[in-house]
């Protein structure tokens, strides 16, 4: 696929029978290899068991569907301001911000915000790992990019002024396709 990374929402019907998810039911997700992308199928898992299907699943999880809840209190942390920035990096699709997508999604997972649900390796030698987010069940197919122990502290600190606010987008991925880290300016 030429999409390095995507961002799927879960479903709140069933894909099999078209039944509305009910809350705490057991569920099946698959990614499916489409054109240009990948397509989810969230199911009862009952359905799922029952239907045959001409095509294997790219990634495919069991889990437990959590009906959307009206908005709670928001953290005094940037957990969710992290969350917000991947889900915009991911929506920009931009190859240059690759190395700030995969540090996001691993510090979210730390956070316990997202949870990793498959790793699939690539001919080309690279793994498309799967996230799934806890609360939203929103799926990110992130490549890994590799990072080395001495690139990533330079990752590290763009991620912290994207979060900050001290950089834009625009500054970090201009560092990212010329190799530079611009070094804090001291007063």
């Amino acid at each position: 696929m030429s999409q390095e990374w995507n961002l799927r929402s879960r479903g709140h019907v069933c894909s099999i029978c078209q039944q509305p998810l009910e809350d705490r039911a057991k569920v099946v997700s698959a990614l499916k290899e489409a054109q240009g992308g990948y397509e989810r199928r969230d199911c009862h898992a009952e359905c799922w068991a029952a239907e045959t299907r001409d095509w294997t699943p790219f990634s495919q999880w069991d889990g437990i569907y959590l009906a959307p809840v009206k908005e709670e209190k928001k953290e005094a942390l940037k957990k969710e301001d992290a969350g917000e920035l991947l889900r915009k990096l991911v929506t920009l699709d931009d190859p240059a911000m690759k190395n700030v997508v995969y540090v996001l999604a691993v510090m979210l997972e730390r956070g316990k915000i997202l949870v990793e649900r498959d790793a699939k390796p690539q001919e080309d030698g690279t793994i498309l790992r799967v996230y799934e987010d806890r609360k939203n069940g929103d799926t990110f197919v992130i490549l890994d990019p590799r990072l080395r122990l001495e690139n990533l502290g330079e990752v590290q600190q763009q991620v912290v002024a994207l979060l900050s606010g001290t950089k834009t987008l625009g500054e970090v991925s201009a560092e990212e396709e010329t190799g530079e880290t611009a070094q804090p300016q001291t007063a």
